[in-house]
């Protein structure tokens, strides 16, 4: 592990142990993107910002964190991908169109059952995106996070860019809870990407500096995690 790395994981922990001793977070939260108290608050919240009412394509992580979330999305007839978990898939998103769910948006929103009844699809399938929900373990104002330190993210965030997908016009936010928000600053490597928007359950803040890779930073990823995401190692094996 380097400094990066180490300073990051400094942060988590601390964010982390905060949120579970308040008993704002299950206090089997450590390692995850931590499901917090106020998740359906943050959402109506965020359901009240020009830049989520503008929105029609939404793509979120597949945290129970941000279900609500999700399930908002499909409430508002936006067409929502959810990322397939680990990005385990050639095809790694699921795609949820509301006009033709067969189930509620509280269900279907659900990563089992989107993983049971929803369709995966490629970069190739999409169409552009206007939100992108981004699961997050600690985020500062100036709009740097951190997630859970898997990197899927990061990657998921780059191939859509790549792709044309994710643009000058798409908004990143990071829904948390309030103590998950930080006053110290959070170290960025090339392949980070920040958000334009923070919302907790009582605030929504609007970050100031717009950070985001080019596209894959090839380098960055070991031969080990090129090869556990399938549509990296196909890419490869070009």
């Amino acid at each position: 592990m380097n400094t990066i790395d180490q300073a990051k994981q400094h942060v988590r922990d601390q964010v982390w142990r905060r949120l579970v001793e308040s008993g704002a977070a299950p206090p089997d939260s450590y390692g995850k993107i931590p499901g917090f108290a106020g998740t359906a608050a943050t959402a109506e919240l965020l359901s009240q910002t020009s830049e989520w009412q503008q929105a029609t394509t939404v793509k979120a992580n597949p945290d129970w964190a941000q279900l609500p979330v999700r399930v908002r999305a499909l409430a508002d007839g936006k067409l929502l991908y959810m990322a397939v978990p680990r990005m385990a898939s050639l095809k790694p998103f699921f795609l949820l169109d509301p006009r033709t769910l067969t189930l509620p948006p509280e269900e279907a929103a659900d990563k089992r059952a989107a993983r049971d009844h929803a369709r995966r699809v490629g970069v190739e399938d999409m169409t552009p995106i206007d939100l992108v929900i981004c699961g997050s373990v600690a985020v500062n104002r100036s709009g740097a996070r951190i997630g859970k330190g898997a990197g899927y993210s990061d990657i998921e965030v780059a191939l859509l860019i790549e792709a044309g997908l994710v643009t000058e016009k798409t908004v990143i936010v990071a829904p948390v809870h309030q103590l998950q928000v930080v006053e110290e600053d959070i170290p960025e490597t090339p392949h980070d990407f920040s958000v334009d928007l923070i919302v907790t359950p009582d605030e929504v803040i609007r970050c100031p500096e717009r950070r985001r890779p080019s596209g894959i930073l090839w380098d960055d990823l070991t031969a080990e995690k090129i090869a556990g995401i399938p549509v990296l190692a196909a890419r490869v094996g070009r």
